[in-house]
């Protein structure tokens, strides 16, 4: 496991990490390596694991080993993210993306102000799969259209830039009509992506597009 790279925790890390190898060597790792070699066979599932470490008591080895883990983990993310601006740029950005989502989603699920009334969990898990389905629809409908319209305009000689592009989003609501009226045409297959998006799409360079 690499630490940071800035020269303050550059010692520091070489002996955590040492000491840390010395421990797992010794204590965890014939443990953690009968799982990992379990699950990479398919012999067993990783929802089964997180069920069996949710059930153990922290007596438990492979409980102790697992949590070792990752407390070191944590460790050494937490020190990265502390000496390097570039991982808490890259960070702060994947969680905005991630906010993005969630509160497209809350727009998505307007009914019941997006509370579910059902205690049946088989009832609740259905209606969650029945909200992303509704929403990947329409992030879908939204990339198609947006492919479709930068087409256009660089058909027509504008220069698209990658840079342009990232300022775009897929979760877009403004034309999205909630209380409408559905209208399912089960008749028509629609076309396929390749046909309706030209690809591959070239793009213009910053000094080109100036």
């Amino acid at each position: 496991m690499a630490l940071a790279k800035g020269p303050i925790l550059k010692e520091f890390g070489k002996t955590y990490n040492n000491t840390i190898k010395s421990i797992m060597q010794e204590v965890y790792w014939k443990d953690l390596m009968r799982v990992m070699l379990s699950i990479k066979a398919g012999k067993l599932m990783p929802s089964t694991l997180l069920k069996k470490l949710n059930s153990y008591s922290g007596k438990s080895r492979l409980y102790k080993a697992f949590q070792a883990l990752g407390n070191v983990t944590r460790t050494l993310f937490l020190l990265r993210y502390v000496s390097e601006p570039e991982l808490r740029q890259e960070t702060t950005a994947c969680t905005n993306k991630v906010e993005q989502f969630n509160q497209f989603v809350d727009w998505v699920f307007f009914a019941k102000a997006g509370v579910i009334t059902d205690n049946d969990p088989l009832e609740q898990e259905k209606r969650l799969h029945y909200l992303d389905l509704v929403a990947n629809a329409i992030i879908l409908q939204n990339t198609v259209d947006l492919s479709q319209a930068i087409q256009t305009v660089s058909d027509q000689g504008f220069p698209i830039t990658p840079e342009l592009l990232a300022g775009l989003s897929p979760y877009l609501t403004s034309k999205i009509k909630r209380y409408g009226d559905y209208i399912l045409d089960l008749l028509t297959k629609p076309l396929p992506l390749e046909e309706i998006m030209a690809w591959p799409m070239r793009f213009s360079t910053l000094s080109t597009a100036e």
